[in-house]
């Protein structure tokens, strides 16, 4: 007769996870992760003949919310489930683990992905079975649920104390610091000085990025904040859209917002309504008509890839209109642009000359035949801006140094090559273009309209529309000036080569008209009539 030997039983290696969303009390000797620890120990040690062992690793996390998984001890704890190390997770209670049903449903899906058991030892339940899954899941929701009526009421307590012209917490601005035991902001005397003399200088100069200048010329910087953990921030020097903030922050005037509605503030106020409105209509009025360098809903070739060395922040692609006529693309230097020119040595790029120079140097630093000259010119800009992509990975320019780095994407190596700053500054406009602003309106479409036509016959633009955007034109205007092509051959001379002053004072709605007509006959009848008389 065969003995039937038992089975050995399988080992189930336990980890214990412990939280608290507060760090109250974490210094005593017997805290209540060491109680959430005792009861998950104790409900293993009673597991013990089903094989259950608890693992000496502590995963506790104290002073950390459950509404999110950004955890050091619950990361850890992951990273050693991924690495076979656990097979059971023993919590006090659900909510420990986590208090968002989202979370907790990405956490249990790496759960059974790797076998590993969900026992909560107060709700008497585990994840091995179908009973102890459906509890969970309605634990959780309400756990969730709880935490989601607490941020409600918290809510409503900050805007019934912000409607009131309380302070609430958070970093004090510029010019006030916190009286710990009143609650409340109170006048620091020098920075509000420098507050004031923002406001007045922005006044007298009606320019941020000047005022910025002025503030960092005399040494002035940002506010210095120290948090509870020792860390520093501010100190730094200002930038422009810091000097906006601080133009536009009503509690100057004290006032508290809430909802985009202003209430009276307990705080002091540290400039007058008058003072603040002046610069709120100033601000009004230099928007629309801002001369500084503006982001454009264009991208270059290099957007998102060229850098400035010396300043180590990004380049973007911008422009400016000179004559009021012709546009320049370059890229702008970000401290240049937040902190003025003086502050960055390279400040701007031409955007010409910097693209081609980079694709010139990927031609010798690669094979790839796209990047071939003659290949090169018949993609239009998207498709250069992909092929640009899968070669480089950055490109950055020291104004000081003269030095442009090259970095290749397959292999992280750094190339540099001597290139001096003038070498990448702006082309002049030639003195044709600059004399072309004083021909008639009809001459300038023309001209435009032909070399429009070139570009298309070329293959560097896919289409009207995408030509449209690079000039910067609504699709109907685009239309109308490439319908100037449709005019009779003599009406097209008579345009670009005549010396007849009537041209000049010719609508273009006339002209319109005209190109409609598809025979020449009749366009040159009405044509003749124009230039007699080019109102009728």
């Amino acid at each position: 007769m065969k003995t039937i030997e038992p089975k050995e039983k399988k080992i189930n290696n336990c980890a214990i996870y412990t939280r608290k969303s507060v760090s109250d009390g974490l210094e005593r000797d017997f805290t209540t992760l060491d109680a959430q620890r005792e009861s998950c120990e104790s409900y293993i040690a009673s597991q013990k003949n089903e094989g259950w062992i608890c693992l000496p690793d502590e995963y506790d996390d104290g002073g950390f919310t459950g509404a999110n998984t950004d955890r050091p001890a619950l990361q850890r704890l992951m990273t050693d489930i991924k690495a076979n190390k656990v097979n059971c997770v023993v919590v006090y209670k659900v909510d420990r683990l986590s208090r968002s049903l989202l979370d907790f449903s990405e956490l249990l899906s790496v759960f059974e992905e790797y076998n590993v058991t969900f026992v909560s030892v107060t709700q008497h339940f585990n994840t091995q079975n179908s009973m102890g899954r459906l509890t969970l899941n309605i634990l959780l929701s309400f756990a969730q649920f709880e935490r989601e009526i607490i941020s409600e009421r918290t809510r409503d307590k900050m805007g019934a104390a912000k409607k009131k012209g309380k302070w609430i917490g958070g970093r004090p601005s510029l010019g006030y610091n916190i009286d710990k035991e009143k609650h409340k902001l109170v006048i620091n005397p020098k920075e509000a000085e420098l507050v004031r003399k923002i406001f007045n200088s922005y006044i007298e100069k009606r320019s941020l990025l000047s005022v910025t200048m002025i503030m960092n010329d005399l040494s002035y910087t940002t506010k210095r904040h120290t948090s509870e953990t020792g860390k520093k921030f501010g100190g730094i020097q200002f930038r422009s859209n810091g000097i906006q903030r601080i133009l536009t922050n009503p509690m100057y005037t004290g006032k508290v917002t809430y909802q985009g509605e202003l209430y009276p503030g307990e705080h002091e106020a540290i400039i007058s309504e008058e003072t603040y409105q002046k610069v709120q209509n100033i601000l009004t009025e230099n928007r629309p008509n801002c001369k500084v360098a503006q982001k454009t809903k264009h991208v270059g070739l290099l957007t998102s890839l060229l850098r400035c060395k010396a300043c180590n922040c990004a380049m973007y692609f911008s422009y400016n209109i000179k004559a009021s006529k012709y546009r320049y693309y370059y890229y702008l230097c970000m401290n240049a642009s937040k902190r003025g020119y003086k502050n960055c040595p390279t400040r701007l790029l031409s955007a010409q000359k910097i693209e081609q120079k980079i694709v010139e140097l990927l031609r010798t630093l690669t094979s790839m035949p796209k990047l071939d000259e003659k290949v090169w010119d018949t993609f239009n800009l998207q498709d250069k801006i992909a092929i640009i992509k899968t070669v480089l990975k950055e490109a950055s320019f020291d104004g000081n140094k003269g030095i442009l780095e090259i970095v290749l994407l397959k292999s992280n190596k750094i190339h540099q090559y001597k290139v001096e700053l003038k070498e990448l500054k702006n082309l002049p406009v030639p003195p044709n273009q600059i004399n072309i602003k004083n021909e008639s309106q009809l001459r300038q479409r023309l001209i435009l309209a032909h070399q429009i036509q070139d570009i298309i016959s070329a293959g560097k633009v896919k289409d009207l529309k995408q030509m449209a955007e690079w000039l910067n034109l609504g699709n109907i205007k685009i239309y109308l000036i490439m319908n100037s092509l449709m005019l009779a051959p003599s009406i097209q001379e008579d345009i670009l080569l005549s010396n007849d002053k009537n041209i000049s004072l010719i609508p273009e709605y006339k002209i319109n008209e005209i190109c409609h007509e598809l025979d020449w006959e009749k366009q040159k009848e009405k044509w003749q009539k124009l230039l007699k008389d080019p109102t009728a």
